[in-house]
């Protein structure tokens, strides 16, 4: 498979060539019209996957430096303009949460804790189902990676129990047994989970960047405060409604807590290596919650994670160089956070949102943000990561709906919930869709239409359930 493709690389030439040149509208600065016509061509090539997510960055740094678009006639402040998103915080912060998600890997405790739910809830396909579930939930503080979380360590377990209770991926008339069931509900609490907590995916620092630009203050707190009951009542309902939508032919699983057993007998008594883990576990989620009243940053937080975890040799730096994902992420998100705060920095978000207020400014907030979310979350079927509609649409969407009344802290957090739970709706929408999807146990039809049924399911619960907590503890 060639890592560039020519033709769709063309395609994406060509309508960032046509941006470029077409009449600048009034009201916006030819440099911010040059850099969105290269931000935008990124995220084209992004979705044709013209080239991988990092060719696709340099890419861009290459053109938005060599056009001088963050400022004109000075070639030296231009590159380090276009650099400077390697220098954000919230790039460090998911960046050092990679390297402290191998930890859990490494030592195994994700997988010991995963078991231990599995024993504990597993005697039926329903309370295996949650058991799977809230290990991930668990997790999700100090993971960030989603995939890793769930293709790394839930995935396996899942895919192990489910072909041991006879559901075989090789054989379509056994999936139903267990495996179609278990596969798309542990996908669902994947998407809960990320949206639940600030570093439970990728994408949600770069909401909370987004939101900062345009004055909106978002902390680990703030975020968890806000997600945790209409993630919690999300948790509780989905695998039930999914039960009846979607339901297993197998109903018991009383060998699964005996299979956990076993397991764990195998793992033998916690390590030193865990225990170490756990302790940094619950150093961070302590300062995560507490570090705002201790003047400690997220980031920083992060980094007296990783530091100890390679001072206690849980992890080496062999680690942390080998950890692709890790630095994957760190290029491709600077850039895109770069592109877009600097399209706010140059006034095209304002002029976007005043564009759009012009044409729907009648209508009541009330009415507009429903409208919006409902926008933000279907257009995900165009995009293949999560990320990328992130970086493309949050800013445009946060602008549109403060600039007509919407409660900027209200509207911040349900479209940073949002980021996570639309990727329901694909078998491509978010990072662990396609290794669930790969284990064939859900043929394509049955996954998006459920999908789209649970994604309804999932507006009705974040929009009600979570609007009127987030009034409750007075975010609006």
């Amino acid at each position: 498979m060639k890592e560039v493709d020519i033709k769709k690389m063309g395609i994406t030439f060509a309508f960032a060539l046509i941006i470029w040149f077409i009449p600048i509208p009034k009201g916006v600065s030819p440099e911010a019209w040059h850099l969105f016509a290269i931000f935008a061509a990124t995220i084209l090539g992004i979705i044709l996957k013209a080239a991988p997510m990092g060719t696709m960055c340099m890419l861009a740094i290459g053109f938005t430096a060599f056009t001088q678009v963050l400022a004109p006639g000075n070639a030296s402040l231009s590159i380090t303009k276009s650099l400077s998103g390697f220098g954000d915080k919230v790039i460090w912060l998911i960046g050092i949460s990679f390297f402290i998600a191998r930890g859990f890997i490494k030592t195994g405790l994700g997988n010991r804790i995963a078991f231990i739910f599995i024993k504990i809830f597993g005697k039926s396909s329903l309370g295996l189902a949650y058991g799977l579930g809230l290990a991930d939930v668990c997790l999700a503080p100090a993971i960030p990676s989603n995939t890793a979380r769930g293709g790394g360590i839930i995935y396996p377990i899942m895919k192990s129990m489910a072909i041991s209770f006879g559901s075989l991926p090789e054989d379509p008339s056994t999936h139903k047994k267990i495996g179609s069931y278990l596969t798309l509900n542990s996908y669902y609490m994947n998407l809960i989970a990320s949206s639940m907590f600030l570093t439970g995916t990728a994408s949600n620092p770069m909401c909370q960047k987004f939101a900062a630009d345009l004055g909106i203050n978002i902390t680990w707190m703030s975020w968890a405060a806000a997600g945790f009951v209409p993630g919690l009542v999300a948790f509780f309902i989905v695998p039930l409604v999914l039960y009846k939508l979607y339901p297993p032919e197998l109903k018991k699983t009383a060998d699964a807590p005996k299979m956990a057993t076993e397991k764990l007998k195998e793992m033998g008594a916690i390590k030193t290596n865990e225990w170490l883990m756990l302790l940094a576990f619950f150093i961070l989620l302590g300062l995560w919650i507490f570090g705002g009243s201790l003047s400690i940053d997220a980031t920083t937080t992060a980094f007296i994670g990783l530091t100890l975890l390679l001072l206690t040799s849980v992890l080496t730096w062999e680690d942390v160089k080998s950890e692709k994902g890790a630095w994957d992420t760190i290029v491709w998100f600077a850039v895109l956070v770069m592109m877009a705060s600097s399209l706010n920095e140059l006034g095209f978000i304002g002029w976007f949102s005043d564009l759009i207020k012009t044409e729907i400014g009648g209508l009541n907030w009330i009415i507009a943000f429903p409208v919006i979310i409902l926008v933000y979350f279907y257009s995900h079927y165009i995009f293949a990561s999560a990320t990328a509609h992130v970086a493309a649409m949050y800013a445009a969407m946060l602008g549109v709906g403060v600039s007509l009344g919407i409660p900027g802290m209200l509207l911040a957090m349900m479209l940073g919930f949002v980021g996570s739970i639309y990727g329901v709706l694909t078998h491509y929408g978010h990072g662990p869709a396609p290794v669930y999807f790969g284990s064939g146990y859900v043929d394509l039809k049955s996954w998006w239409v459920k999908g789209f049924e649970i994604g309804v399911l999932l507006l009705v619960i974040y929009m009600a359930v979570g609007g009127l907590w987030m009034k409750i503890i007075g975010y609006y």
